[in-house]
């Protein structure tokens, strides 16, 4: 049984409609990512199933029932999510940070009971912060903060983690960090990770499970495998893609692009397939 999925669902700022009536399952506990060109609604559906951003029509239905209708609090031990641009850390140690994680659980004056700090101490190892504990959040670096801001996330000790953009911003090497790291809460911890992403290869390597989208419309949704296709990519990013293998994790990969230019391509392509043949001939 999918714990989360959406029913046609619409939603949009104003007048404008950016999601369109949207089927999409996430699978339980298995790491699935969002791709697809700017504005194509990816932020947006991440919104729409957290409950940030509210739906106009259809369903988005948690565990038997939609979210519109689940306590707040009730909603928030179930599901964290991580936005793009996290903010409100101003002045905040990464200690104090944590434990706002801990909000949905407490009760009356808010005080952090025995339980809370052990789960601030659990989420502050496994996320391999602890030595920054006191330090102020914003003396860190970027992926560091980013580690910070994943376990305040685990902290609220939710089953399914939503992430938009988490690698945005820093560099190769601590991009490779936070997505070993989201691999290893899924593999160790049995969390289902929920995450956009724009580079094609990181989704490809980590994720189980890629949604590609379109204009507010689902093109492709399954494996890295059945996503990362030639034609896939052609219609969602308008980009003609040369597609090989990964030598580490033989994960498919994008080796090379040029933009799609439509019917000439396809005639460069032939008169370039004729003159390799004839200068091996």
């Amino acid at each position: 049984m999918t714990r989360l999925f959406t029913e046609n669902v619409n939603v949009g700022y104003g007048d404008k409609t950016i999601v369109k009536d949207l089927h999409v399952e996430i699978p339980d506990q298995q790491i699935t990512t969002i791709i697809g060109s700017n504005g194509c609604g990816k932020s947006t559906l991440l919104k729409a199933m957290t409950r940030i951003h509210s739906h106009q029509s259809g369903s988005i239905i948690l565990d038997g029932e939609s979210i519109t209708q689940q306590n707040t609090k009730e909603l928030a031990r179930k599901l964290a999510i991580l936005p793009q641009n996290p903010e409100g850390a101003s002045g905040l140690t990464v200690g104090e940070l944590v434990s706002y994680g801990r909000f949905p659980y407490q009760k009356g004056f808010g005080r952090l009971t025995k339980r809370d700090m052990e789960v601030i101490e659990w989420a502050l190892d496994v996320t391999g912060t602890t030595e920054f504990k006191y330090q102020a959040v914003d003396s860190l670096s970027g992926g560091q903060r980013q580690r910070v801001w994943i376990a305040m996330s685990l902290a609220q000790e939710t089953d399914m983690i939503f992430l938009d953009e988490p690698t945005t911003y820093l560099d190769m090497a601590h991009q490779l960090e936070v997505l070993e790291l989201l691999q290893k809460l899924n593999q160790e911890e049995g969390r289902t990770i929920v995450m956009v992403l724009h580079d094609l290869n990181q989704a490809a390597r980590f994720a189980d499970y890629i949604v590609a989208m379109k204009d507010g419309e689902i093109v492709k949704a399954g494996s890295p495998e059945d996503v990362i296709q030639r034609d896939v990519l052609r219609d969602v990013f308008s980009i003609d893609a040369d597609i090989g293998r990964d030598p580490r994790t033989d994960k498919p990969m994008c080796v090379t692009y040029n933009l799609w230019k439509g019917e000439q391509q396809n005639e460069e392509d032939s008169n370039h397939t004729a003159s390799y043949a004839s200068a091996c001939s």
